[in-house]
């Protein structure tokens, strides 16, 4: 399979403005996941998708490529299909990499990929086991419900299944449940029809925008992953990671 690598880079951020630009050991963070993604094998090409010259000149300056698109995309899947449009190029599966994991590891990339390779599967992503109650009850962690098979059945910000006669606090005890990763992989045939598809009742629900695809009849195929990168939202995290390195 032809496959391309897309990091959505936005500028505009209401907890921090201009993220992809924060220096991370003498290198901006896009860089930093950029060539983490081109570790990946399984990925034809890795683009840098972005709305601000800032940012665009930040990728050219070290060698990346990097496309500009619109700054008024309410999703990074919308901004992922402009980019796959622009590369002029037929690809056939486009993987969303998050701009704001600088040590994404390279074989979540390529297993989110592999994924894309039964032909049933529309769209690939991973999940992680939850170990603690904390997490399992945080509504900021999206929880997965899947088959035997990895297909996703739902998603939700709510603990599901939910298990009657059971304390809250022995629900890991019963029952497995896995934070869903925000790491997407599409078909391109599929990819064009998600972004024209309207809003969907229980993706407004749940603020969650793979209900809509879902909703539409679409197979959401996981991967299960042992590790989880650490996510860049605020200042506060960076010097967090920072400390850890």
């Amino acid at each position: 399979m032809q496959i391309l690598g897309v990091i959505p880079a936005r500028y505009a951020s209401s907890r921090f403005p201009g993220k992809p630009l924060a220096d991370i050991g003498g290198k901006p963070m896009i860089q930093r996941v950029y060539e983490q993604a081109l570790q990946a094998k399984l990925l034809s090409k890795v683009v840098v998708a972005t709305d601000h010259e800032a940012i665009f000149q930040a990728v050219k300056s070290f060698g990346g490529q990097v496309v500009m698109t619109r700054e008024d995309h309410v999703s990074g899947t919308d901004r992922c299909y402009e980019a796959y449009g622009k590369t002029q190029q037929h690809f056939d599966a486009v993987i969303n990499i998050q701009g704001d994991e600088p040590f994404i590891d390279p074989q979540q990339i390529d297993a989110v990929c592999a994924l894309l390779e039964n032909e049933n599967t529309d769209i690939s992503t991973l999940v992680r086991k939850i170990d603690t109650t904390a997490e399992l009850f945080n509504p900021n962690v999206v929880k997965a419900v899947c088959d035997l098979k990895g297909n996703a059945l739902y998603f939700s910000r709510h603990p599901i299944p939910y298990q009657r006669n059971v304390l809250p606090e022995q629900w890991l005890d019963k029952v497995e449940y896995f934070k869903h990763l925000g790491i997407y992989g599409f078909k391109t045939v599929v990819l064009a029809r998600l972004t024209a598809y309207p809003p969907a009742l229980l993706e407004q629900a749940e603020s969650l925008e793979q209900l809509r695809w879902l909703a539409h009849g679409h197979q959401i195929t996981a991967a299960i992953t042992e590790k989880e990168g650490i996510a860049v939202d605020t200042p506060e995290d960076l010097e967090k990671l920072m400390n850890k390195s």
